[in-house]
């Protein structure tokens, strides 16, 4: 039985490391099941509760501890399972029983040295247990400022769509906001910020994808809907004004946004199609396209298709990414907001407020 509990222990330890790298230290993406199946196991009785509130506000406040829990827990579990397979080790090397070689390990893991031994064998694996603790807990130490800082880089861009398009946003809500303030020439701003943001999203956002998790400090605001709002607002704009120029930053702004879905589709498994047709089916309804396009034209966004016209358009940007969009929000359970899908569990639609342009009175 030793040289089995040996195997066992070995390929123990060696798997929890490979999770605690392929999570904390290498810079690309690189999937850890031991990762997923905790973050996914805690959130569905955090889930379940959720299903049952009633308001936005309360599923948010029950689904936010959700992902910086998950550090937490696995962090311990990390820790217990290289208790467990170090334990293995010793037991295998030495005629330690469970508990004898469970306090050995321990005490070398968290370097608390109430039990050692003077056997070579059990030193050298003490050594491994010793040097494993420490490097463990450091490693998520210094992994939580670097998730926090791509958590804060990705929430500001957010925030500031706020005043954008208000909360939740809305691609419509977007271009007829810009029009009401006389700034469609700030558009071209607004889409190449949001190229660089999904850019710098896809890059965080696959190396830590419990990031993904993390939601917004209100609950009307989050990082799916805000994405999705800014690619529905430059695929109507190049939909409606084809002879605008320049057209390179919200066809850009296109580009980084269904690429950055695409590669996060990825790291979480969801499948989608890499070349779809112009004239695939899509969940938006040409009636829900028509409320923005009315939206729009009452703040005097010029139009220079009809919105029969520009549909065919839209549609063949839109279908690059609706489906991953809608089914990203609908795993993180965002804000029910307009052109956004479904969600676990019948929501109301909410639409941002349509703001009062007062200005200071002329002197």
């Amino acid at each position: 039985m030793r040289p089995l509990l040996g195997v066992i222990g070995a390929l123990a330890v060696l798997g929890v490391f490979s999770s605690v790298v392929r999570t904390l230290v290498m810079p690309r993406p690189s999937s850890s099941g031991f990762t997923r199946v905790v973050l996914a196991t805690l959130f569905v009785p955090f889930q379940l509760l959720a299903d049952r509130c009633s308001s936005v506000e309360r599923k948010d406040k029950v689904l936010a501890p959700v992902a910086p829990l998950s550090l937490l827990v696995t962090l311990v579990l990390w820790l217990l399972s290289f208790l467990v397979g170090y334990a293995l080790l010793e037991a295998a090397v030495s005629d330690l029983g469970v508990k004898a070689a469970l306090d050995e390990a321990g005490s070398s893991l968290f370097t608390l040295g109430f039990a050692s031994s003077n056997r070579s064998a059990l030193t050298a694996v003490d050594f491994c247990a010793a040097a494993t603790g420490p490097i463990v807990i450091a490693l998520q130490i210094g992994y939580l400022p670097a998730l926090y800082s791509a958590y804060a880089a990705r929430e500001a861009e957010v925030t500031l769509l706020q005043s954008r398009s208000g909360s939740p946003p809305w691609g419509p809500e977007i271009l007829a906001r810009y029009s009401q303030a006389e700034l469609l020439d700030s558009l071209d701003q607004l889409f190449s910020n949001w190229e660089r943001w999904a850019a710098q999203v896809n890059e965080s956002h696959t190396t830590y994808p419990v990031l993904i998790q993390f939601r917004s400090a209100r609950a009307t605001r989050n990082w799916m809907v805000s994405l999705l709002s800014v690619l529905d607002a430059a695929a109507l704009s190049l939909a409606f004004n084809p002879s605008r120029r320049p057209q390179t930053p919200a066809r850009m702004a296109l580009r980084a946004g269904y690429v950055c879905l695409r590669d996060l589709a990825d790291v979480r498994g969801i499948p989608y199609s890499a070349d779809p047709m112009p004239d695939d089916p899509l969940d938006l309804d040409y009636g829900s396209f028509l409320e923005g396009v009315e939206r729009m034209r009452q703040q005097g966004f010029p139009m220079e298709r009809t919105p029969e016209q520009a549909w065919p358009h839209f549609r063949g940007w839109r279908v690059n990414y609706e489906n991953l969009a809608y089914r990203l929000a609908y795993d993180i359970d965002a804000v029910p907001a307009a052109w956004s899908g479904s969600r676990r569990t019948p929501s109301v639609i909410l639409r941002p407020t349509t703001p009062k342009d007062r200005q200071p009175a002329a002197r």
